[in-house]
């Protein structure tokens, strides 16, 4: 899968191009957020914010490990919306109207219980992606880590010279 670097969804995107979408939902919980997390979401230092971790696939292969932390007063999500429907579209149904994003791309070896999630051998590289995301009202709605499976994922970025 190659995906442009857009302010899009994964699901979004796979649906798109008939990649028949699934997702096994790995943690779905209200933690207490860390300093980094408190931080990238505005809320103070151990408020609870909603913490999801999600293994998708795209033809039953898997792409990606999603671990996403929101603001617990956003919205309310059963493990059964996180595995059937893409966190943007639950977000949209909800009136979240996400309007941009920072993001850092960039790749490492992957962890051994990554390699193992993404059906790779143990070492293998991984593609990251961090995104912040903030609604149309510049409040913080999303902070993603993301670990891609390299061997079958990619990001296309377009340059325009200004």
């Amino acid at each position: 899968m190659t995906r442009p670097v857009e302010l899009t969804s994964l699901f979004d995107d796979l649906s798109n191009h008939h990649q028949a979408p699934t997702t096994t939902v790995l943690t779905n919980e209200v933690v207490q957020a860390s300093d980094e997390t408190a931080v990238t979401l505005a809320v103070a230092p151990g408020s609870t914010v909603l913490h999801q971790r999600r293994l998708r696939f795209g033809h039953g292969e898997p792409l990606v490990i999603m671990e996403n932390f929101l603001p617990e007063d956003l919205l309310s999500l059963g493990g059964k919306d996180l595995a059937t429907r893409g966190l943007y579209q639950l977000m949209r149904a909800k009136g979240v109207n996400i309007r941009v994003a920072k993001q850092r791309i960039g790749a490492r070896t992957g962890t051994p219980e990554e390699c193992s999630l993404l059906g790779e051998k143990r070492g293998s590289p991984v593609l990251t992606m961090e995104r912040a995301t903030h609604d149309d009202s510049g409040r913080p709605v999303e902070w993603g880590r993301h670990c891609y499976r390299a061997s079958q994922y990619s990001f296309e970025v377009t340059l325009v010279d200004h």
